[in-house]
């Protein structure tokens, strides 16, 4: 079996624009992690990689200055038996690449199309927790703004991770320097997390719940960190919530990350993210097996061991 690592930031996918460091460097813990676990499986006989050109890495199709990094990544999808995507959501990155790579490989581990442009869209998530009845933020679109007493979070309706997350004190006029795109949110205060979520064969399984170091620097929201499978979810609230999700958003497929803020009253979902985030990078380790394993191209025959955490994982980040 041919699997092709398709993962946007290292594969070459921002070749002709900067590269920041902190961007290529959690990419590449996302991607080095999907490699390892893919190499330990003897169904696989071979890993296709793109690379950026100015990262090193044997062994994968390089992408120089000037390349189409698209059609190198549709040529690879047509060479394999199985691709397996990461992307961000913005500009509608993630389900541009899913929808080409599903017209040239028969097997793309992603969630389905509809599932992946609802979770792109911060007010579109909101609309469809609410609609099912789910605990969330409430979004609003900043140009339309209510009257939000307290602190306030900016951020771009399609944005990935806090890119351009931007905190703004009680009294202060957030002013992020455009307003087209952008949402508005109260600020919550609770404990960050994030949920490694399961949608396969068996349903919906909660494979790790993650602790998100959440800094704030010069009014930006940065995510310092994460502990992978760090807290618990005691009498299995987190799990069920997780499957609310899926109800709300249904096609939401493979392992995918749902950030959370755990409040005095509750659980409460801030966004959710489809596809492979940077908690997967620990996550093996964490639960003392091969995640890969948990995905049906590379699962064995019969029903598949309940995950559990045995030792969290930190990843510092910035």
């Amino acid at each position: 079996m041919r699997v092709f690592v398709c993962e946007f930031v290292t594969g070459g996918g921002l070749r002709d624009a900067a590269l920041p460091d902190s961007l290529a460097r959690e990419a590449a813990l996302i991607r080095d992690a999907m490699r390892h676990d893919l190499t330990a499986l003897p169904q696989v006989s071979e890993i296709l990689l793109a690379t950026d050109d100015r990262l090193l890495l044997p062994g994968a199709v390089p992408v120089t200055a000037g390349a189409d990094a698209w059609a190198i990544w549709r040529t690879l999808a047509r060479r394999a038996d199985v691709v397996w995507p990461v992307a961000p959501e913005t500009d509608d990155v993630l389900a541009r690449l899913v929808e080409m790579l599903r017209e040239n490989c028969p097997r793309v581990l992603a969630c389905d199309p509809e599932a992946i442009a609802i979770a792109t869209s911060k007010l579109e998530t909101a609309r469809r927790l609410a609609a099912a009845s789910v605990p969330h933020i409430p979004t609003f679109p900043l140009a339309q703004a209510p009257d939000l007493k307290g602190p306030r979070i900016t951020k771009p309706d399609d944005g990935a991770g806090c890119e351009d997350t931007l905190f703004w004190a009680e009294g202060v006029t957030p002013t992020p320097g455009r307003r087209d795109g952008l949402v508005i949110q109260p600020f919550v205060a609770g404990e960050a997390a994030s949920l490694t979520v399961l949608n396969g064969a068996e349903g919906v399984r909660l494979l790790a719940v993650n602790r998100q170091h959440i800094a704030i620097e010069d009014g930006r929201v940065v995510l310092a960190g994460l502990s992978v499978g760090a807290l618990d979810d005691a009498g299995g609230r987190l799990e069920t919530l997780a499957r609310d999700v899926v109800r709300a958003i249904p096609g939401l497929e493979g392992i995918f990350g749902i950030d959370i803020l755990l409040t005095e009253t509750g659980p409460v979902v801030v966004e959710v993210n489809p596809r492979l985030t940077t908690a997967y990078a620990g996550l093996g380790a964490a639960l003392g097996l091969n995640p890969a394993t948990l995905l049906a191209p590379f699962a064995g025959v019969g029903t598949a061991p309940r995950p559990g955490i045995r030792t969290p994982v930190d990843l510092a980040l910035a």
